[in-house]
């Protein structure tokens, strides 16, 4: 599985790009608590940085360039394990998300 976060820090904002095995089920939805899909790479357990911005709107538009995350799909950091308890109550359907949208396409740079 794979989400983008932008986090804020004291002067910037950090887009990182979280890669986890997808290893919940419907009681087990914390996808923080997820391993990494490379657990010998310890730079990645907390998500591989993609970019640093000033304000906000420029991290949205950098993670979505670079990850091919939508403008509509973003949620707030403790909405994400609704968003996932979804895609794992609709049996994690391949082509499209439980609301019929198609999976954004990750660009081959990643």
């Amino acid at each position: 599985m794979r989400y983008v976060e932008v986090r804020p820090t004291k002067a910037s904002y950090e887009v990182y790009l979280h890669a986890v095995e997808d290893a919940g089920s419907e009681s087990f939805l914390d996808l923080g608590e997820f391993p990494p899909l490379d657990p010998d790479d310890e730079a990645v357990e907390f998500g591989r940085l993609l970019g640093t911005t000033e304000d906000p709107l420029t991290a949205l538009i950098a993670a979505e360039q670079r990850t091919g995350a939508e403008r509509g799909r973003w949620v707030n950091e403790n909405v994400i394990q609704d968003e996932y308890g979804d895609f794992v109550r609709a049996g994690r359907p391949p082509g499209a998300s439980p609301d019929g949208r198609p999976w954004p396409v990750v660009p081959d740079a990643l």
